[in-house]
């Protein structure tokens, strides 16, 4: 889609005034649409419509007539009832999608009660609201016939970086009750455990290795969400209880060669079970990765403190710089200016030095300065250039200059840079104005040799 297309469609979000429903509001707004949201509750939606430049209806059908594109985003228990009451009145040509965990339903109901001309998609973006953009995601597409918006729905997704899979309703949701119901499930139970045990999470980190504070991360990521969610994600799937019945069988099997002392038993199914993973290496190497990079972080941050560096916040996306002042096990301290904030490093990425040039480029102020000095013929004006734009607060410097004549000593020159400088304190960085230029002279002449 051009630029032209997408500031001329109309997108409607039935639902969307909160969790996922808001963050795809969002997110078109941000891709340059035409936005509609709806909820059920006025206050609620005109706020969310005037956080993101949206405009809210109230009404599910008005906005499914106003729009070229109609999402469904609204609690699964209820999706079928809202397809039901909108698809009929999708424009001709129009698109209808929903975002549900099922798609097998959803797929049917669309299919009886789309409007003549209309077209959809049922559709599952493999992700929640707290990402922060679609690079890497997964969405699933379950099309049915030939769609003339497929191809284009794809292009967009997949010019956002994010990974589309297109497959039937039913492989989708039997996929999902693996994905999704056996693993949440299995999470949940644990969790559950933990709970019922008393058992001490914090505490029991300080014993643990890293790859138990991985798991505990996942399951506290699933247990975090919506438990109406939860519970509908696990009893709308045709497949689930299947799934789960096995789950407790393999489970209670386990359990009794343990129990009974059945060794050889145990070692052999637990060997079966890991012959199963389709490449055991990658997956370790995957998860050596993701422990080394929490790792890692912290060491940054550790070997940062009193140095200034940039931050970002994984879930608003905002940029804070400053200087750190100290860091602990969960919590870094940076203060900017006269402020001081906290961060849970669980939270934040850290820029790198090449990020953090680049924000420091794009948000503050930047100045511009002639600076001269006189040097001794033996010094190369293109390499005191050059070393004067390694420091870290010069944008850019150039030779605007070269005198030789009468004010100037034998065998020297005078130079004149235009230097282009963050702020005014960079600028009296390079010149040291206490001392004037000859601060400068002397900085330039020690590099240089």
């Amino acid at each position: 889609m051009d630029n032209e297309t997408v500031g001329k469609m109309i997108i409607s979000i039935i639902g969307g005034t909160r969790e996922l429903g808001y963050w795809i509001a969002r997110f078109l707004r941000k891709e340059g649409f035409r936005v509609i949201i709806t909820g059920r509750d006025p206050d609620t939606g005109r706020s969310a419509a005037g956080r993101i430049g949206a405009k809210y209806c109230r009404d599910n059908v008005r906005a499914a007539s106003l729009a070229d594109v109609v999402v469904v985003s609204v609690p699964i228990e209820v999706t079928s009832d809202v397809l039901r009451e909108v698809a009929p009145h999708v424009r001709e040509g129009g698109l209808l999608m929903d975002v549900t965990s099922v798609k097998e339903e959803p797929a049917r109901v669309m299919e009886r009660f789309i409007a003549r001309g209309a077209h959809y998609i049922p559709a599952h973006p493999m992700f929640g609201p707290r990402v922060s953009s679609l690079e890497g995601q997964v969405v699933v597409l379950t099309p049915s016939g030939d769609n003339p918006w497929l191809d284009d729905v794809i292009r967009f997704l997949e010019e956002r970086k994010a990974r589309v899979i297109v497959t039937d309703p039913s492989t989708h949701d039997r996929m999902m009750s693996v994905v999704q119901v056996l693993t949440h499930f299995a999470y949940i139970s644990i969790a559950a455990t933990l709970e019922a045990e008393g058992v001490d999470i914090r505490e029991s980190r300080k014993f643990a290795s890293p790859i138990y504070n991985l798991m505990i991360d996942t399951i506290a990521r699933i247990v975090a969400q919506n438990p109406y969610l939860a519970y509908s994600i696990q009893t709308h799937n045709t497949y689930g209880q299947e799934m789960r019945d096995c789950f407790l069988r393999t489970a209670t099997r386990l359990n009794e060669m343990l129990r009974d002392g059945r060794m050889d038993d145990f070692v052999a199914g637990m060997g079966l079970a890991a012959k199963n993973i389709d490449d055991v290496e990658a997956s370790l190497g995957r998860s050596d990765k993701a422990i080394e990079a929490l790792n890692q972080e912290l060491i940054v941050l550790r070997n940062s403190v009193g140095q200034e560096i940039g931050i970002k916040h994984i879930y608003s996306g905002r940029v804070h710089v400053g200087v750190l002042e100290s860091v602990t096990p969960d919590y870094a301290m940076l203060r900017s200016g006269k402020r001081v904030m906290k961060f849970k490093i669980s939270n934040i990425r850290v820029l790198s030095e090449e990020e953090l040039r680049r924000w420091k480029v794009e948000n503050l102020d930047l100045r511009v300065y002639d600076v001269s000095a006189v040097f001794s013929d033996s010094v190369d004006p293109e390499v005191i250039a050059h070393l004067i734009g390694l420091l870290d607060c010069v944008v850019d410097v150039k030779i605007v200059d070269l005198y030789r004549g009468p004010q100037i000593p034998p065998d020297h020159f005078s130079l004149t840079l235009r230097v282009k400088v963050f702020d005014r304190e960079c600028y009296e960085e390079i010149l040291g104005v206490s001392e004037g230029y000859r601060c400068l002279n002397k900085v330039i002449l020690t590099l240089s040799v």
